[in-house]
């Protein structure tokens, strides 16, 4: 006879938690895996980053939670700023530390060679994703296609190089500084730069300091996030991801309005408007509303609404 049943398991109750979390990503941490782990130390119901960090790379991991995971597209749209180290004469199997050697070359560059092929690398690029990736085909990342033996085509694909900066060159390790586009894969540059050089190469480091207005100031460690006697004290403002746009406030009256959805004619009303049209963040009594867009004749058109400024 079948014994009784066990009670079902109490669900833990997750906290309403609003903010961002300047996260310094660890060697051998998935971003996921990242997220998974602040999240349960800050007890938060909802959360999600703001772009992927490969495991052997770390730095800026901008977390969002609660509200500000309505803003979190922007983040990923962003340009963003990596130090790199390429291990010149060597190139692995999927382009950084983590893979099987390939092939392994004499490394007989100077300096001069260096910055001459970095020249062609600065501006609008062209791009093969490379296998080991989580772009899809057909429903499957393309690293699974990698890790079966199966390479398939890739279209290459236009990014943008910002900066590339020279940083120092010690035989056969080139650091470097890059700023680039969304959909740069870091690890391509390197070996591409390194194919341009006649020996190859593959990133043996890398480090993210800075995604779209945010930097490495303030950033904390899982470590450190976890020991901490009050956590919820480490993440900043919601507004923190919309600091690079210009700020509207509006009156108690016009803040319901917009709240509400409705489409304000500033230019009738007592408000200090910005000179150009485009995204603003909006504020009453300095509280986030949202994000909206100043258009044409200083119309104010609600974008993203924040849930809990109604209250």
């Amino acid at each position: 006879m079948a014994g009784p049943k066990k009670p079902p398991g109490i669900k833990r109750v997750r906290d309403l938690v609003d903010g961002v979390l300047l996260l310094d990503k660890p060697v051998g941490w998935s971003s996921n895996d990242a997220l998974i782990k602040a999240k349960r130390v800050l007890n938060a119901k909802k959360a999600g980053h703001t772009g992927t960090l490969d495991p052997f790379a770390t730095g800026l991991l901008p977390l969002c939670f609660g509200e500000a995971t309505k803003f979190s597209q922007d983040l990923l749209e962003a340009d963003k700023t990596y130090e790199t180290l390429v291990h010149l004469g060597q190139t692995t199997d999927t382009g950084d530390t983590e893979g099987e050697v390939l092939e392994t070359r004499d490394v007989n560059v100077t300096v001069e060679q260096i910055g001459a092929v970095l020249a062609q690398f600065r501006g609008p690029i062209l791009q093969t994703p490379p296998m080991y990736s989580a772009l899809k085909r057909d429903g499957k990342p393309l690293y699974e296609y990698a890790r079966a033996g199966i390479t398939l085509e890739r279209e290459a694909r236009p990014v943008t190089i910002h900066k590339l900066e020279f940083l120092g060159y010690e035989a056969p390790f080139l650091k470097l500084s890059v700023m680039c586009s969304k959909g740069t894969y870091i690890r391509v540059l390197g070996e591409d730069i390194g194919h341009a050089l006649g020996c190859g190469g593959h990133l043996n480091a890398l480090r993210r300091t800075q995604v779209g207005n945010l930097t490495l100031d303030g950033v904390v460690t899982l470590d450190e996030l976890t020991a901490h006697a009050t956590p919820l004290s480490l993440l900043a403002p919601v507004d923190a991801l919309l600091s690079s746009f210009p700020a509207v406030q509006l009156t108690e009256e016009l803040a319901k309005r917009f709240l509400h959805g409705q489409r304000i004619a500033l230019g009738k009303e007592d408000v200090a408007v910005p000179a150009e049209p485009g995204r603003v963040r909006v504020y009453h009594d300095s509280k986030l509303l949202g994000t909206g867009q100043l258009q044409e004749y200083s119309i104010l058109a609600p974008e993203r609404l924040i849930a809990t400024a109604h209250q």
